[in-house]
């Protein structure tokens, strides 16, 4: 998904967090310099580049039109980037940045990446991606959804500079989409988080409402309830990708009110941390934060946007870039799963990693019915399954689900 479009995003002041480790960076207060980012303690797997012609990964509504790269002055390919969040909230906006950084890895002295990070959506966000074009740069990315309207105007007005867009779903001739059907690893966090509650209530701190959102604490309940039909799944609105303070108090609400288990929908690592302080357990998101909370972790989605990045820029490079939307799945190493954590037992862990081959597999959809909403409404019937369109604009909680989707 990615980001809302609310103007003027209030980012807290960060709180240094305990327990980082040396390999991956603590959540820290943006800044303006570019840091630098270690990997993360646990090894990653090589993922290979993701085909878009393959996995049924993309839409086949492409739109032609743009030109292709020109070469520039020097035949250097200039790709900026453009953050919603600090680089070192340790979850996904640091994951984008490692992206980044493999793309420089791959690509060498043909590609010079800039990037920009804890961007405003809205005028701000316009500024800086009409700056990045104007400068120079060939291809740009931006990571939020509510960047979507001031990608439109701009690359309306810079026919020759290819545009991608994390989350969104409007596209150009020269501007494109991308994202992972993030639902898939949701449900197996689901999985874990029903398999490990004593009480069945789970707690999940959300940042908004939008489609994204709704449609991953969907998928996580639907997962919790394959594990235990009666487990309930209570959200809570931060307003923010990124406050460690809010995020905090929001968990600490939660588990006040019984809740034994904690998810998130947001970026940093507070709510874990408030899980381990108070003896719960935690799905976190985005990245690999176990050791943020050793014993409260369970396991969590990881992006590994290297690949799409490095495929983009080389089509840019080559000319044969198009318009479209590419939408990747697990099976492609776009996202991956964490490794779990100690309360996740033998048996429930063989249970998570069955459902993921066959997710991977194309066997298993977790958005496929039969789906009641809260109210109790068939909203799919059993064995339909969600459309891309429906997925995208998923606008319903679930069955089970405690709060409200319009935030």
């Amino acid at each position: 998904m990615r980001r809302i479009s609310i103007l003027g995003l209030l980012f807290g002041l960060v709180v240094l967090l305990a327990a980082c480790s040396s390999e991956e960076p603590a959540a820290t207060e943006a800044t303006t310099t570019e840091p630098e980012v270690a990997e993360p303690e646990t090894p990653e797997p090589e993922a290979p580049e993701p085909d878009p012609t393959e996995n049924g990964t993309t839409e086949p509504d492409t739109v032609a039109g743009f030109s292709g790269f020109q070469g520039g002055e020097d035949g250097v390919l200039r790709v900026g980037f453009v953050y919603v969040g600090p680089v070192g909230d340790a979850g996904w906006t640091y994951r984008h940045d490692v992206g980044r950084q493999d793309l420089e890895a791959a690509l060498g002295d043909r590609v010079e990446t800039t990037f920009i990070e804890s961007v405003e959506e809205g005028a701000s966000a316009e500024r800086v991606f009409e700056d990045l074009a104007r400068d120079g740069h060939h291809l740009i990315f931006g990571t939020s959804f509510g960047y979507m309207e001031s990608m439109v105007e701009v690359a309306e007005r810079y026919p020759d500079v290819v545009f991608m867009h994390a989350t969104g779903f409007m596209t150009a001739p020269n501007l494109g989409t991308y994202f992972h059907r993030d639902e898939q690893g949701k449900y197996l966090e689901g999985m874990a988080a029903g398999g490990t509650s004593e009480s069945g209530q789970i707690g999940y701190v959300a940042a908004f409402p939008i489609p994204d959102a709704i449609r991953r604490i969907n998928a996580f309940t639907l997962g919790a309830q394959s594990i235990n039909p009666d487990a309930t799944v209570q959200v809570v609105w931060t307003s923010s990708w990124f406050d460690p303070p809010g995020e905090t108090e929001a968990a600490n609400s939660l588990i006040d009110s019984g809740i034994d288990v904690l998810a998130q929908d947001i970026d940093g690592p507070a709510t874990g941390q408030a899980a381990e302080e108070r003896g719960a357990l935690w799905a976190g998101f985005n990245s690999d934060m176990s050791h943020f909370a050793p014993e409260a972790w369970l396991t969590a989605t990881v992006w590994d946007w290297g690949p799409t990045y490095i495929m983009t820029a080389e089509q840019v490079w080559d000319g044969t870039w198009e318009s479209g939307s590419y939408f990747g799945t697990l099976s492609d190493g776009g996202m991956f799963m964490a490794p779990f954590g100690p309360s996740v037992d033998s048996g429930l862990r063989e249970n998570i990693e069955v459902t993921r081959l066959m997710i991977e597999a194309g066997e298993f959809d977790p958005l496929t019915g039969e789906i009641r909403d809260q109210d109790g409404q068939v909203r799919y019937a059993d064995g339909e399954t969600l459309t891309l369109e429906e997925r995208l604009t998923m606008d319903f909680f679930v069955e089970g689900v405690i709060g409200s989707p319009g935030g």
